[in-house]
């Protein structure tokens, strides 16, 4: 019983840490600002995506592995992490000139 009283606490604490604050990431004018989004590295955290453009957007990413519909004049959180160092590419499908990069350090 101790030893399984044991890993559960060590379970908890080597599971990734969630970061404090949102990220927050905007449409405007079929555009995302910014276009490029510095992310923490190795812990859990939100992004929320605003759409301001009249027009529903899809915020997509294969490198996240991520797809949701932002409506418009509304806004979605995506729960992403941990991420490994580097750039993440994301877009916004119906709008496919509209892209975007995460980089997470």
């Amino acid at each position: 019983m101790r030893i399984l009283a044991a890993f559960a606490v060590l379970s908890v604490l080597a599971a990734p840490a969630f970061a404090d604050e949102p990220l927050q990431l905007t449409l405007r004018d079929h555009k995302f600002i910014p276009e490029t989004l510095d992310a923490p590295k190795g812990v859990k955290f939100k992004l929320v995506v605003k759409n301001e453009d009249k027009d529903n957007a899809e915020f997509e990413s294969s490198d996240l592995n991520r797809e949701k519909v932002v409506p418009a004049g509304g806004e979605i959180t995506v729960f992403l992490g941990p991420l490994d160092a580097g750039s993440y590419e994301f877009f916004d499908d119906f709008h496919h000139a509209t892209k975007g990069t995460l980089v997470a350090k």
